[in-house]
C-alpha cells in the first residue's frame, strides 16, 4: 500500500449547525466514493477552517458520520486579505493502492474557485 492524499473543500452557506454538518458530510462522502475510501484505508484527516467559520469543529461532523476511529486534526486557516471566506478545507491520508493521477480531488460550491483545474 502506499500513503496517498486527497484534498477537498466547501464553501459553507448559512449558518445552522446542522446544514453546517451536512456540507462537511457532503465534502467528506464524495471524497471518500470518487475514490473508492473505505473507513479501514484511513490514516487520518486534518480539516481547516477559515477564521469567520465559528459554528463548530468540522471534525464534530466526521465524527457523527461515524468516522470514529480515524485520527482527526482541526486548525484555523490563516486570515489572508481577499481569500474565499466560510471555506472548509479537508486533506486526508489513506493508504491506496492506486497512483497521484488517479487521485480525484474535491471541490464543491463556491470553493471551486480555488481549484478550477481539479473541480469537475
Amino acid at each position: 500500500m502506499t500513503v496517498r492524499a486527497l484534498r477537498g473543500a466547501i464553501q459553507i452557506v448559512g449558518e445552522d449547525r446542522d446544514e453546517y454538518f451536512a456540507q462537511i458530510q457532503q465534502l467528506l462522502g464524495e471524497m471518500f466514493s470518487q475514490n473508492q475510501v473505505s473507513q479501514e484505508e484511513l490514516i487520518s484527516i486534518l480539516f481547516t477552517a477559515t477564521p469567520d467559520l465559528k459554528i463548530d469543529f468540522p471534525a464534530a461532523a466526521a465524527r457523527k458520520m461515524g468516522l470514529t476511529e480515524v485520527p482527526l486534526m482541526c486548525a484555523v486557516e490563516m486570515d489572508i486579505a481577499g481569500a474565499l471566506p466560510r471555506t472548509i478545507r479537508i486533506l486526508a491520508h489513506a493508504n491506496l493502492e492506486r497512483s497521484r493521477a488517479e487521485i480525484k480531488h474535491i471541490y464543491l460550491g463556491g470553493a471551486v474557485v480555488l481549484r478550477p483545474d481539479l473541480a469537475k
